[in-house]
């Protein structure tokens, strides 16, 4: 059991993320899943309940016994990194709040893992995805909304997510979207006339009203369309086109950018149409290599430049 002071204190510390920081309430219930967990732990380690002065005085003994508990669970090394940067945040939070020294807990070093990059789909096989999601329905209208999705995914770049909160207010599509994604952050993305002309003929499909206030995307019985039904029909569309697992709704984000940076498109731009709040992140969805930084690098900085002059 978590003393209430301890509770008390999570609570306020999830408040402050989703006013100052506009943390997404998915984020939030991580947040709250990791610490709340660990806090349990240090009970259950401790003997006792721990209230803010017995959390004060957390010792490196202390944090090595919860990384050793959280590997003995199977925990995996990104979800633990995961796990302790939520800790670490809480702490650093608490510490300013409460005014003790926090070095125990924010020196713990989190555990080395191997990134994983996204896998674009080819620019043929992106196409091919979206030519093949309308064959999977027997249904016109659900026929078109399938491709309707997917063509919004790989043509704006969006999150699925993100594409199923569109609302019949956003209908017919204007040339250009404002996307609420991620933190509440928003971000402006240019809509193609592919997209805007599949979403138009799912429209006139679809056998169910759509109210301005209701979901643009409707399931088969008229409520708003699941996330699975999409990531269904990639699964289909992966078995007939032999495609790899990493074949996923989000797969079509990762070759939007991908595609738009081979064409010559700008990091940066791409960084907003992508709603990243780091270029990092951005450099890790589209896969970006040396030979190609290398190449933006001779292209675009003054001193590549001058050394080209030099050598001319």
């Amino acid at each position: 059991m978590i003393s209430p002071a301890a509770r008390d204190a999570l609570e306020l510390w999830l408040d402050h993320q989703r006013a100052l920081r506009g943390a997404a309430e998915n984020t939030i219930s991580a947040y709250q899943g990791d610490v709340a967990d660990f806090l349990a732990f240090i009970t259950r380690h401790k003997g006792a309940q721990q209230g803010l002065g017995a959390l004060s005085v957390l010792t490196t003994s202390d944090m090595r016994a919860w990384m050793a508990h959280m590997r003995g669970q199977e925990v995996g090394a990104r979800s633990l990194a995961r796990k302790l940067s939520a800790v670490k945040s809480f702490y650093r939070w608490l510490s300013e709040r409460e005014g003790f020294e926090p070095t125990a807990v924010l020196a713990t070093r989190s555990p080395k893992f191997q990134r994983k990059l996204p896998r674009p789909l080819s620019i043929e096989a992106a196409k091919a995805v979206i030519e093949t999601a309308e064959l999977q329905s027997l249904t016109p209208w659900i026929a078109a909304r399938d491709q309707a999705v997917i063509t919004l995914l790989y043509g704006c770049g969006l999150r699925i997510s993100e594409a199923l909160s569109l609302t019949g207010a956003d209908a017919p599509l204007p040339a250009s979207l404002r996307i609420t994604g991620k933190g509440g952050k928003e971000r402006v993305v240019p809509v193609l006339p592919a997209a805007r002309d599949a979403v138009s003929a799912y429209i006139r499909a679809c056998p169910h009203p759509i109210a301005a206030d209701g979901p643009l995307f409707k399931g088969a019985r008229g409520g708003a369309l699941s996330p699975r039904a999409i990531q269904g029909v990639m699964a289909q569309v992966r078995a007939q086109l032999g495609l790899p697992a990493t074949a996923t709704p989000h797969a079509m984000r990762h070759s939007f950018a991908t595609h738009l940076l081979n064409a010559g498109g700008d990091l940066r731009a791409i960084q907003e149409l992508l709603g990243h709040a780091s270029l990092s992140t951005t450099q890790a969805y589209t896969a970006v290599d040396t030979a190609r930084l290398m190449e933006v690098y001779a292209r675009a900085h003054p001193k590549a430049n001058r050394n080209r002059a030099t050598k001319a």
